[in-house]
């Protein structure tokens, strides 16, 4: 990249984050994930109940429910980080795989771009990690 380009996608950059802070005052000193802490993953049987069993019990189950919504978030873009991040706790609460949380935020790559479903990728991989480290601790 140029110099030019740099400073001028810095400038962009810029200017977008400006625009976002003018449409949301207030909103850069809330920190997403603090609310996270509030809300931890629900048990799996509270999951199949309100997510797979209200709104249709002969239908999806509330683990495909959970990988749908993480494709449209996805498509959704960075938006929605926090919502994303709960969505795959939740998923993987009701018995979704790593693997099958990755393979629905790469499909998705043809339908939001690489950008979105990357940013999703990234999220996935923090909440991996996370669920990793809460596992390590309660074998211990």
């Amino acid at each position: 990249m140029t110099d030019d380009f740099t400073k001028m996608f810095a400038a962009m950059l810029e200017q977008g984050q400006k625009m976002a802070q003018a449409f949301m005052p207030g909103m850069d000193t809330i920190d997403p994930k603090a609310f996270e802490k509030m809300f931890p993953a629900m048990p799996k049987e509270l999951l199949e109940m309100w997510f797979g069993k209200t709104f249709n019990p002969e239908g999806l189950d509330a683990r495909t429910r959970f990988l749908v919504t993480i494709a449209a978030q996805t498509v959704l873009g960075p938006m929605g980080e926090p919502q994303l991040r709960m969505t795959i706790k939740n998923a993987l609460a009701a018995g979704a795989t790593k693997r099958e949380v990755a393979e629905v935020i790469w499909q998705m790559s043809m339908f939001a771009g690489v950008p979105s479903m990357q940013k999703a990728l990234d999220i996935a991989q923090g909440v991996f990690a996370e669920t990793d480290d809460k596992t390590e601790g309660k074998d211990a």
